[in-house]
């Protein structure tokens, strides 16, 4: 028996038969410890909700990649193209997520590797994120070439209820030039 290759794609705002595998990571996501804007009693109207949002959001300056091995999601990011005059050179990166156990698989590197490359082709220069302080997150994206900025105290609430800190983070880009 073969295993299916991990596979990264970029999907529309049709292609919402991936919702009950995104649903999936989502849950594993908060179980996890991470928090989404969610807490731990999200239910599954609350996460049907959240991904339809997504789904209505999808277009050129919203865009959602999802890594997968056969009908399996096993991360997902999302990359939120500043609209405004003054900012189109920039984009935020929103809800890099990676199922539990499909960590230390590269699946996170992957995604940000494509996220990053369109952002290239689409000429913009300057990525943002926020993660949680102090989390294995920071050190990832440290990895990837990220500037830590700042922290801000008490952001947001974990799942199980506790204040957290955020960091926050840019990269610039260089323009793609074959695009």
């Amino acid at each position: 028996m073969t295993t299916p290759l991990l596979d990264l794609i970029e999907l529309r705002g049709a292609d919402r038969d991936w919702m009950p595998a995104l649903g999936e990571l989502f849950f594993d996501t908060i179980d996890g410890g991470g928090s989404l804007g969610f807490l731990e009693d999200v239910d599954e109207a609350q996460m049907r909700e959240y991904w339809e949002g997504v789904f209505d959001q999808l277009g050129p300056r919203q865009r959602l990649w999802i890594a997968r091995e056969g009908d399996r999601v096993l991360g997902t990011v999302q990359l939120s193209i500043c609209g405004k005059p003054n900012g189109r050179h920039r984009a935020e990166v929103q809800k890099l997520m990676v199922h539990r156990d499909a960590r230390r698989r590269g699946v996170a590197v992957r995604l940000m590797a494509a996220l990053e490359q369109a952002a290239r082709q689409e000429r913009l220069t300057l990525l943002v994120l926020d993660t949680e302080a102090q989390s294995g997150a920071e050190a990832f994206y440290q990895s990837l070439g990220w500037q830590r900025t700042g922290e801000i105290p008490c952001f947001a609430t974990s799942p199980n209820g506790e204040l957290r800190a955020t960091a926050l983070y840019w990269k610039r880009l260089a323009p793609d030039a074959t695009a």
